[in-house]
């Protein structure tokens, strides 16, 4: 089993208070006081920052608002730059990340690997699906790999990203799981679009075969009966009304492909401080308004903190890194 696709789920308190940041101690630390959300307003770093900056005020786990920096550029390598060389100590500021922004360090388009921050939560995800037209000839996902594994140029693969961004590597990860031989593994024709839906869209239209993306861009979709979920990434079952929708690793593809959503800070920050910024988003996590927030926005509530989630970003950026250089992403 693949780090990436070890289970998320059971693994919450347990660790963290084995760690000495049991969430019952009020922290001494400063209170998170700004959010550098690496992207212009309206995205999902920018929700991430806002969301999570109102509940820390309405959860009193800050005494004031916290203030939301609006910082694009380089897919967040402008944000990791600025807090690496002015901000590394600031105990007081989180930075929105999520795979998007692992997969740009795996594939060395920041200025710097995990090292250079502290890794402090995921605090839920998005989860990837890999779907055809409901018209397809494609009726399951053992179907459509041993096509894709055994003439991969028949197929012609869509998502929101690039080639080598995560939309396409999930696709890989799953032809790889099916046998693909890693000398074959660029050869799946992928084609992007600006999101999943226009890519949904394409499909509908008889231009593109397969669409990999996240179901939170179009679970619409799926409700309507346009598309056929072959295989949603994800080790268990999802939350209503998706509950029905197979999963890769019931069908015995042992991969899961989510887009989470979290948080780092600068990489001089003590490790009192961190542990009290960890306890923080904890008991933001812990809260009923948090996973209320998180289901009305598609995302599946989900922790990872502190050392974990440190070893979790670790081993992504190791695989991730590992299968650009299969594709020449990366040399």
């Amino acid at each position: 089993m693949t780090s990436i696709t070890k289970s998320f789920y059971g693994i919450a308190a347990t660790a963290l208070l084995g760690a000495g940041m049991a969430v019952s101690t009020p922290s001494q630390a400063l209170p998170i006081s700004e959010c550098i959300a690496p992207a212009d307003p309206g995205g999902g770093w920018d929700f991430t920052c806002r969301s999570v900056g109102k509940l820390l005020l309405d959860l009193e786990l800050v005494d004031s608002p916290v203030q939301v920096t609006n910082m694009p550029g380089g897919v967040g390598a402008v944000a990791f730059a600025n807090v690496e060389s002015n901000r590394a100590d600031d105990s007081d500021l989180i930075v929105a990340t999520s795979t998007v922004g692992v997969t740009q360090i795996a594939q060395g388009k920041y200025p710097g690997g995990a090292d250079t921050m502290r890794w402090l939560a995921m605090l839920g995800t998005d989860v990837g699906v890999i779907l055809v037209d409901d018209d397809s000839e494609y009726k399951s996902l053992e179907q459509l790999l041993d096509t894709m594994v055994n003439d991969p140029g028949a197929l012609s693969v869509a998502g929101s990203s690039g080639a080598g961004g995560w939309d396409h590597i999930r696709a890989l990860m799953l032809a790889k799981e099916a046998g693909m031989p890693a000398d074959q593994i660029g050869s799946l024709r992928w084609v992007q679009f600006d999101g999943g839906g226009p890519a949904v869209t394409q499909m509908m239209g008889g231009h593109v075969d397969v669409v990999s993306t996240d179901l939170g861009e179009i679970a619409g979709f799926i409700e309507s009966g346009d598309v056929r979920v072959l295989g949603v990434l994800s080790e268990e079952s999802l939350p209503e009304p998706f509950d029905e929708l197979p999963t890769a690793a019931s069908q015995g593809y042992d991969v899961a492909g989510y887009n989470w959503r979290g948080f780092y800070t600068g990489g001089a920050v003590s490790d009192e401080d961190y542990a009290a910024m960890v306890e923080d988003l904890q008991t933001l996590y812990d809260s009923a308004e948090w996973k209320e927030v998180a289901q009305q926005n598609g995302l599946v509530p989900l922790w990872r903190g502190g050392d974990e989630f440190d070893t979790f970003v670790r081993e992504s950026i190791d695989e991730v890194e590992a299968i650009s250089r299969e594709i020449g992403v990366i040399q």
